[in-house]
């Protein structure tokens, strides 16, 4: 089982993931017009706390992760609910072949630096949208890798939001834009407490490359 598996019964118990989602959810309405025409893509979604948040304002949400622990919370929570827009499917974005449908819109919350390749998904998130689709990632502000003090592995210590922009546009998008919708504030070491700003960037699918 990975760390994620582990840690899946228990993730919507902490108040803080939840607030977070709900105001992320909040800044990308903001940022994007949604309507119940556009389809929307997941990644790393673990248990759809920010794809609720967004659910009723979305048609059809494609809910992706790699964690199985993850996914099986999620494909409860969604019939206890009783929604029908929300489908989870196990998917590397990076690595397995990609999904026939086309998006509106793609979205990932603390997704990027987990991910080796952030490149390759980049152009994965360009390839899955529709002309003119928005991609909005939510992440992790450049830090000193003290985040995670909970044994998770680090593969980037956040970004650098200049750095990030060039591989985004160099993906095929423009109209990049970035914003700091939420700031992670959290004990690292014998009640130490340090803050983590998080950027919400969106970016739009350019009909060139």
């Amino acid at each position: 089982m990975t760390n994620f598996d582990e840690r899946a019964k228990d993730w919507d118990s902490d108040p803080m993931k939840v607030e977070r989602a709900r105001v992320v959810a909040d800044a990308i309405r903001k940022s994007v017009p949604l309507t119940a025409d556009m389809s929307a893509l997941e990644v790393g979604c673990g248990t759809g706390l920010l794809s609720f948040a967004l659910q009723a304002d979305l048609g059809p949400i494609t809910l992706a992760d790699t964690s199985q622990g993850m996914l099986d919370v999620l494909a409860e929570k969604i019939a206890a609910a009783g929604v029908t827009n929300m489908r989870p499917v196990k998917l590397d974005l990076t690595t397995d072949p990609l999904p026939a449908e086309r998006y509106a819109i793609t979205y990932s919350l603390l997704t990027f630096h987990h991910v080796h390749d952030t490149r390759t998904l980049l152009e994965k998130f360009h390839a899955v949208l529709e002309p003119n689709g928005i991609l909005l990632v939510c992440d992790l502000d450049k830090e000193d890798g003290t985040f995670h003090t909970d044994g998770t592995t680090d593969i980037h210590l956040g970004f650098d939001r200049v750095e990030l922009q060039r591989q985004v546009e160099a993906a095929g998008f423009g109209e990049v834009t970035f914003s700091t919708p939420y700031v992670i504030r959290k004990e690292i070491k014998d009640g130490i407490e340090k803050e983590f700003p998080l950027f919400l960037m969106s970016a739009r699918k350019r009909l060139w490359l």
